[in-house]
């Protein structure tokens, strides 16, 4: 496996969730923030984020309400583990062993790439997202 083209850490420029029919969504607002960053030895990890996220009632997270606790989740994502690249393809895999999402953790992320310079373009597979399905659209670039 050749990582050299991925390695290092890269920034967030936007993250567009494409429906099947055809409309175009922002999961984390027009102007996102995150870092996805990968190793020479094989780990990945990223966060994702919207900019304008609320602050919770108090410095307690244990006593925040569900609705804070829900506009929390909605907002952010994160996951982490190790990564393969099939150059073949052109596909580079996620393996997660933890993520904010649980139902992440133990599965592998597939993610189609593209570079272009200093940018790196993810996207997902058709996934189920808002009742319907979508394909994720994460235009990173080089740190």
């Amino acid at each position: 496996m050749d990582t050299t083209d991925f390695t290092g850490t890269w920034k967030l420029v936007s993250f567009e969730a494409r429906r099947s029919d055809g409309e175009v969504l922002h999961p984390m607002g027009r102007e996102p923030i995150g870092r996805i960053v990968y190793d020479a030895k094989g780990n990945m990890a990223v966060v994702l984020s919207r900019p304008d996220r609320p602050l919770l009632s108090g410095p307690d997270k244990t006593r925040a309400s569900l609705e804070e606790k829900g506009a929390a989740l909605d907002s952010f994502e994160a996951y982490f583990g190790t990564y393969t690249v099939d150059a073949t393809r052109r596909v580079v895999t996620h393996h997660v062993e933890g993520a904010l999402f649980p139902n992440w953790a133990g599965t592998s992320q597939e993610r189609f790439y593209a570079f272009a310079g200093d940018r790196l373009t993810l996207s997902t597979a058709p996934m189920a997202y808002g009742g319907g399905t979508m394909t994720g659209v994460l235009v990173w670039e080089r740190l």
